[in-house]
């Protein structure tokens, strides 16, 4: 898959993964990778970006595999984030879809 695509959703990605459940990093490129592959060291600055830009709450929980990890909770500016981009990404995919659409039509 085109690299640019990649990191046009990962955000969206990773936002709707921790909607209704904590997730730790690698878990969230864990799963991002069963649809389409990412690699684990593009998950972590994105995440340290959105938490710092208040969309998420950290807290760490021990593991029974190693050491603590640290889970990422998604705050109530998380949750409006996640609400705006995926308006934003259906009114996108929508328009794509059409311009594509229209171009093998002719």
């Amino acid at each position: 898959m085109n690299v640019q695509f990649k990191k046009g959703v990962l955000e969206l990605c990773v936002l709707t993964l921790t909607a209704w459940e904590d997730r730790y990093g690698y878990e969230l490129a864990v799963s991002i990778s069963q649809k389409f592959e990412v690699a684990v060291g593009s998950v972590y600055p994105l995440l340290n970006r959105l938490t710092m830009e208040g969309y998420f709450s950290t807290y760490l929980r021990e593991s029974p595999e190693g050491p603590p990890r640290k889970y990422y909770k998604l705050t109530p500016l998380g949750h409006s984030h996640l609400i705006a981009l995926t308006v934003e990404w259906r009114t996108f995919a929508q328009a794509v879809d059409e311009i594509i659409k229209e171009g093998v039509e002719r």
